[in-house]
Order: structure tokens, then sequence, then C-alpha cells
């Protein structure tokens, strides 16, 4: 978990199912949370070497290698000893609470560069199928004075990482879409490293968000062919609690609009023709600003085309239409004291629509909403 909740360092490996009670503090009859009412725990996300701080949430579109079908990949970014930007581990839950270890990944032994090494972030995505690609920020000791650029880091089926993808426009990827299309994808990436160490806490304004266009061919990893910036002046900043705050969670909508979570000025940004553009939008098309919006971190699209986001100040769920309308909201986390403060990040739809699955890094657990 980030400093702001303490420290957990519980080596449980899976847990007994718990459900609770949801109740939605506002829920408009069309929004598709608006039917769920329960949260369920699925497992806890600490695996052997006991990493915390679970933050991407991806769920396997099909079964090969050791991704099951319907199965739900957990990124870590703490070490056991609770320091940001140093966890090493995608553990893989199944729907049931089974619990395994995908990738353990060794700085040492990465087949490319990643410069600082490794600290898995929430930017985690599955592309082709088959191909894990996740995101690296890492640091030396747990602050953002040792952060580096860091990579995106392309694991097999397997678990074992067969490429990295750094340099260029790669600089702190915090989180990340995607979008498949047969032999070439897209991955959309916010890096939040663009001149924030420097600035030593105060705010900049050079967050970017990065598409990089893919080349898939059958057995071959993943092959990088483009990279484009979209998106382009993010505020951003380093912070003692969170290590780095700015743009974060990424969403496609089926109108082409990247949906985008503008942390630090709180809202939802949409940048517009985003798999075509070949300049940036800059900050994006405001979509929705303040409201039941509380440092928006974490964000998905649910089935019926509204913008799905976690708070990062209290333990809340919104739902947004691509109008701009908050038409629902969900207390995910009630604990602690503001309630749900600094616990929620990734979140992932789970298949046929029937939840939503996030992690709680107050109790490091992956959970269901339904």
């Amino acid at each position: 978990m980030n400093q702001r909740r303490g420290v957990l360092l519980a080596m449980v490996m899976a847990i007994s199912v718990i459900a609770l009670t949801a109740i939605p503090a506002l829920a408009a009859s069309g929004a598709s949370i608006a039917k769920f009412s329960t949260i369920t725990q699925i497992s806890s996300t600490v695996p052997r070497n006991g990493d915390v701080n679970p933050y991407g949430v991806v769920v396997a579109p099909q079964s090969v290698g050791k991704l099951v079908q319907g199965s739900v990949l957990v990124s870590n970014f703490n070490n056991s000893a609770n320091l940001q930007g140093t966890g090493t581990t995608i553990v893989e839950i199944s729907p049931s609470g089974a619990f395994s270890t995908f990738a353990r990944i060794r700085p040492q032994a990465l087949p490319g560069a990643c410069p600082g090494g490794v600290g898995l972030t929430t930017a985690l995505v599955i592309v082709g199928g088959q191909w894990v690609v996740v995101g690296s920020l890492p640091t030396t000791d747990g602050t953002a004075a040792t952060a580096q650029a860091g990579c995106l880091i392309v694991l097999n089926s397997a678990g074992k990482p067969v490429e990295t993808l750094s340099g260029a426009n790669i600089n702190g990827p915090w989180d990340m879409a995607e979008s498949d299309n047969g032999d070439s994808a897209s991955l959309f990436v916010s890096n939040v490293l663009n001149g924030t160490v420097q600035a030593n806490g105060n705010v900049v304004n050079k967050g970017t968000v990065l598409r990089i266009g893919l080349e898939l061919e059958g057995s071959a990893p993943p092959k990088m062919v483009s990279q484009t910036i979209i998106g382009s002046g993010f505020a951003e900043r380093t912070d003692p609690a969170a290590l780095v705050i700015g743009p974060t969670g990424l969403g496609l909508g089926d109108n082409g609009v990247l949906y985008v979570a503008d942390s630090l000025n709180n809202r939802i940004a949409g940048i517009p023709n985003a798999l075509t553009r070949k300049t940036t939008a800059f900050t994006g098309k405001d979509v929705s600003v303040n409201g039941a919006l509380n440092d928006p971190l974490g964000l998905a699209i649910a089935p019926n085309g509204d913008i799905l986001t976690v708070n990062g100040n209290d333990g809340n769920l919104v739902e947004t239409t691509p109008k701009g309308a908050q038409i629902a909201t969900v207390a995910l986390d009630t604990t602690g004291s503001p309630p749900g403060a600094g616990t929620l990040f990734g979140l992932a739809v789970k298949p046929g629509g029937t939840g939503v699955y996030f992690v709680d890094d107050g109790s490091n657990t992956l959970n269901l909403l339904h």
C-alpha cells in the first residue's frame, strides 16, 4: 500500500470470500453500476516474496500458457518493506480466489533496457490475447528522489519477460490502455516523470499521454513501430505519500475518445481521435470536473460506454457518461479517516459486465463489486 495507509505485510496467499454490502450514494436507472449492491473480497494480492500495494488490474481474455480465461492479473508496486517503486510481481487470481504468482520480474534478468530497474505500476494490459505488458516506474529507496524513467516490460504467456520498450517518450509509465486490431495494437500510456523529480514537489505541466503502435506477428513478441504524443501538458508532481501524482487511468471509448483521469485537476479529460491523430490534443477536452470526482486514479470503460473511475481521496467509484454527467457513485472502501483515502487504484470490468474488479491497497486484496 502507499505510505498514506501505513504498512501491511500480511503473507496470506489467499483468503476466504467475504461479502459486504455496498450502498450506492447516487445511482441513475441507466447507470451500469446501479444494479450492483455487493462487494466480494476475492483474494489477497500478496505473493510469497511479500510484495504489497496492488496497482494494475487486467482480465485474461483467453487461456494460453499460464493465463486462464477470466482470471485476473494484478501488479504490485511495493516490496515487502513497503518501499514504493520496488515491487516486482504480477499475481494471477481466479474468480473463485485461486492464487498463483504469474511473474516475478528480476531487474538483472530483463531482456532489454529499463532505466532504474523494476517497480511495477498500474500500467497493465494484455495484447494479442497472450502478451502481458506492464509498466515500470522504479526507485531504489521508495522515494521520488531516486525515481527513474523505467520502461514497459513485455512478458509471454508463461510469465517470462521477452522484451522491454524504453527511451524516447517513455518516461515514468503510470497507467495504460490498449486497442487490439488483429495483426496490430495500440498502447496508450500516461507518463508522469517529465520534470517532476527536478521540481521537488512543485507542480509541473509536463505530463504526457503516448500512443505506441505495435505489430503482432504470431509467436514473435510485439514489435514497436511508432510513438506519438497525443496528450501533453498534464499537471504532475512528486508526492511523499503517493510517490507521484499526475495523469493516471486511461480508457478508449467506442467513439474514439481516449478518456484520461487527470488527477491533480480533478477531472476526466477526453482526447478525440485517439487512434489516428498525429498531433497532441494537449490536455484534451473537459468531460467532467469536480462533483463526485475526488482525485480520480484508475479508469475503465463500462459495457454501456460510460466511464468508471475510482477516487484517490476517498473510497468511491464514480460512473460518468461520455457527455459528462456523473450518474452513480458507490462506496467501495469506508475504512480509515477519511474513509477509503489512498486505497483504490486499478479496476477492470468483469467479462459479461456482471461486475467490476478492483484492488484495495488498504487490505492488499482483489475485490469484486457485483
